[in-house]
């Protein structure tokens, strides 16, 4: 048999006014044999980490019964349209090595991802590799990035931090070494700029000014993909066009938000680039992690929606209370029906992302079916500051390796890093051990056999 058709390089570029775009992943870039059978290439597996902060109203969260049948509870409920496509899992601990008393915020976002306590000295920064590093170690040989670190709070003005503890313990759940926590990146201009490049001033008014004077980056690549259409098959004109879109429709929204808030914060206290309301801002922030996905420009992304310890308001939700402190409820009906309706809020954020995912197609599926997607917090009970047992869910079908729609209950305060273990193995790590896991989950349960 006579193999005719070409393959389009993975890394082609579109190019143009010193910008560079990647190109998402087409048909077209599939081997000439492999291109006969879409079956016969595997998928890419994207990890993702969606992290919520002060811990959880638990009774609001956890289903009571288990298994393919359990019920939908208050907070849980906006994630209904992708139900076979997320596992809830409960029994899982995040307990803190003994060390320096106190610092249970510090500890929660610090332990999530590294499974190592903060250390008992205050001179300097200790704790462990984080797995989502460990991945990008891994998977950031094949991309232009390692890795992502998203948040919406800015770690500069975010505010008072656990007693006793440095701010980067709970402004990043990102540990790149035992001694280097990542840096988040809350400004939308500048992830899109990490993204796609930057050839103007970094500063804020001179960036506003080549705004409003020179044409969309995009511009100057059309004629090029234009070019480029021409040998693509129809599925991939179509994806190639979406892309675009995509990417045009997230750049003007930065543009707007940064025209905005120079209008409405004459004494600008964020950083230009940041939408006036919570909604915007992180679902801004979501369309740009697909984007990175979709590109594969990095394959893991974490995203903090606010930072341990945080006192911001939700008054777009009826809660013009500060979190952190009415966390603390002290079993207060009212209070706890607030923060109940917070985490709530605060799905509904994932179950956009979601969305943005499953309706992204990407080879034989969509972003959502070759992705792992954690939610989940290293505190539990909020008002107990209780780490052994957090909530916890996966979603996306990890590429054939997850199958959702099911609650499993692990035996009490199973070490959350065996999931870690568990989900670097399906992202092609394999570790006999991390932090303080005893071995990986049974597989059985995730993938329903």
């Amino acid at each position: 048999m006579i193999i005719t058709r070409k393959s389009i390089p993975r890394r082609t570029m579109l190019r143009g006014l010193g910008a560079t775009l990647a190109l998402p992943l087409l048909d077209g870039m599939v081997p000439a044999l492999t291109a006969l059978d879409k079956t016969a290439a595997k998928p890419i597996t994207r990890f993702g980490v969606m992290y919520p902060v002060n811990g959880m109203i638990m009774e609001s969260w956890t289903p009571k019964s288990e298994g393919a049948g359990y019920e939908l509870t208050p907070t849980l409920g906006p994630l209904a349209p992708f139900r076979d496509q997320f596992l809830v899992l409960s029994g899982l601990a995040c307990v803190p090595t003994p060390g320096r008393p106190g610092g249970a915020h510090a500890k929660a976002s610090t332990r999530f991802l590294t499974d190592v306590s903060p250390p008992t000295s205050e001179t300097f920064l200790d704790a462990g590799v984080s797995m989502d590093q460990i991945a990008a170690r891994v998977t950031g040989q094949q991309t232009q990035l390692a890795s992502l670190e998203l948040a919406i709070e800015s770690g500069e003005t975010a505010g008072a931090c656990d007693v006793g503890f440095a701010c980067a313990y709970t402004n990043t759940i990102s540990w790149r070494s035992a001694n280097t926590p990542l840096p988040t990146e809350n400004n939308p201009r500048a992830v899109f700029e990490r993204l796609f490049g930057d050839t103007g001033s970094t500063d804020p008014k001179a960036r506003r000014a080549r705004i409003l004077q020179d044409k969309s980056v995009l511009d100057s690549v059309i004629d090029e993909a234009a070019s480029l259409q021409g040998a693509l098959g129809r599925g991939d004109r179509v994806k190639l066009v979406e892309y675009l879109d995509a990417i045009r429709d997230v750049e003007r929204r930065i543009q707007k938000a940064e025209e905005q808030s120079s209008r409405e914060l004459p004494i600008v206290d964020h950083p230009a680039g940041i939408p006036a309301t919570y909604d915007d801002h992180v679902r801004l922030m979501c369309d740009l992690q697909v984007l990175a996905y979709q590109s594969d420009l990095t394959r893991v992304v974490t995203f903090m929606l606010g930072r341990e310890f945080s006192g911001v308001t939700y008054p777009q939700i009826g809660v013009p209370d500060a979190h952190h402190p009415i966390t603390h409820h002290q079993q207060e009906p009212e209070k706890i029906a607030k923060v109940a309706k917070i985490n709530a809020y605060h799905v509904t954020q994932f179950a956009y992302l979601l969305e943005k995912l499953r309706a992204t197609p990407d080879g034989a599926g969509s972003l959502l079916d070759h992705s792992i997607m954690v939610y989940g917090t290293g505190m539990g009970d909020c008002n107990a500051h209780d780490p052994r047992s957090i909530p916890m869910l996966l979603a996306g079908g990890a590429s054939g390796q997850l199958k959702g729609g099911r609650h499993i209950r692990y035996p009490k305060e199973t070490p959350l890093a065996n999931l870690h273990l568990t989900l670097l193995d399906k992202l092609g790590v394999h570790l006999d051990r991390i932090g303080d896991s005893t071995g990986p989950l049974d597989d059985r349960a995730l993938t329903g056999l």
